[in-house]
């Protein structure tokens, strides 16, 4: 399995946030890497805060539609999206599925029956190696999105141990050619 990050992974990431099908903008290869890594064998997550939902900016409707327009881009390069887990909370509402909580990894596991210890959790921001840690994932942090300023915390955040790549891409051809899948 693997767990990913949506907005600035996947996506282009926005200050406006994504409300439409239409303002899905994908990274450059980033739908061809999940597309590959599906048809390797690994199962492909999202885990993803939307907090646009809290402040009223989308309904659920529309975040469904950006996600069936996600899935069918990725269904377009042979792969699938096997789920999309995200927190409909704002930050301030002290929930427990949003990312840096791991609610989110936990609500994963029990719809596959599975442990998400040691699987590759692909992000951008802190908050997202710092759910991947404390869960006991694989904490892999992408350049794209937030993630170059993300690197420059790293030092100062105890997470020295995780592997950086300059985009999804890149992370999925060294996930691919390092791993086998059964």
């Amino acid at each position: 399995m693997v767990v990913l990050d949506r907005d600035g992974v996947v996506n282009r990431d926005s200050d406006e946030f994504i409300k439409s099908p239409a303002e899905l903008q994908p990274l450059p290869g980033s739908i061809e890497a999940i597309a590959d890594l599906s048809r390797a064998g690994f199962l492909v997550t999202l885990a993803t805060n939307q907090s646009g939902l809290a402040r009223g900016l989308l309904d659920l409707a529309a975040l469904e539609s950006i996600h069936e327009k996600f899935r069918e881009l990725v269904e377009s390069h042979g792969g699938a999206v096997d789920g999309i887990f995200y927190c409909p909370h704002g930050p301030e509402d002290g929930c427990s599925c949003r990312k840096p909580a791991t609610g989110l990894l936990k609500q994963i596991e029990a719809r596959f029956a599975c442990s998400l210890r040691d699987c590759w959790f692909i992000g951008d921001s802190l908050r997202d190696l710092q759910a991947a840690r404390t869960h006991g994932c694989r904490p892999v942090l992408v350049r794209t999105g937030n993630g170059s300023e993300t690197e420059n915390l790293l030092e100062n955040n105890d997470l020295i141990e995780v592997d950086v790549f300059d985009d999804l891409r890149h992370a999925a051809n060294v996930l691919l050619s390092s791993w086998q899948v059964d």
